[in-house]
């Protein structure tokens, strides 16, 4: 029994997809390893706490902003504390927060943790109004079994 079909043209059409088949599949391949250091994943504090995220990578840690951890430090430096309510992390940021930052609010930070465990924000994004919360550290919360039905829904 022969391994190629006998008419002219499925033979061609067998030959073109033994072919393609390899490329496409190194086309993915190298796209998708050219890509890896442009995933940022996301976290809570208390995922964060948890994994093993190696110093200087980048992530997004999103929770909420804990009441009376705001400090305005000078040179343009600002430190507060996200909490998922298990956990909190430190967060710096040099820069102007959004006009939309506050205390007890829900925020979404970019940056890297540091060796000592301190994160360095690159970029905070806040809510855009009264009752958002970002989708991210809802479902978070929501997984840490902190989301209380009634409280601020998620929009999406």
């Amino acid at each position: 029994m022969a391994l190629l079909p006998k008419s002219p043209r499925a033979r061609r059409r067998f030959i073109f997809i033994l072919v393609a088949a390899p490329i496409l599949v190194v086309a993915v391949a190298l796209t998708l390893w050219a890509m890896r250091e442009q995933v940022t994943y996301f976290y809570s504090p208390s995922e964060a706490e948890r994994s093993e995220i190696q110093p200087g990578v980048t992530v997004r840690l999103g929770g909420l902003v804990e009441e009376g951890t705001v400090e305005v430090l000078p040179g343009g430096l600002n430190r507060f504390s996200i909490t998922d309510g298990g956990a909190s992390v430190v967060v710096q940021y040099r820069g102007d927060l959004p006009d939309l930052f506050r205390e007890g609010q829900g925020v979404v930070v970019q940056g890297a943790f540091d060796a000592g465990g301190g994160f360095t924000a690159s970029q905070v994004l806040a809510k855009h109004d009264e009752t958002y919360m970002p989708r991210e550290v809802a479902d978070a919360l929501k997984r840490e079994g902190r989301w209380q039905e009634g409280e601020m829904p998620p929009e999406g």
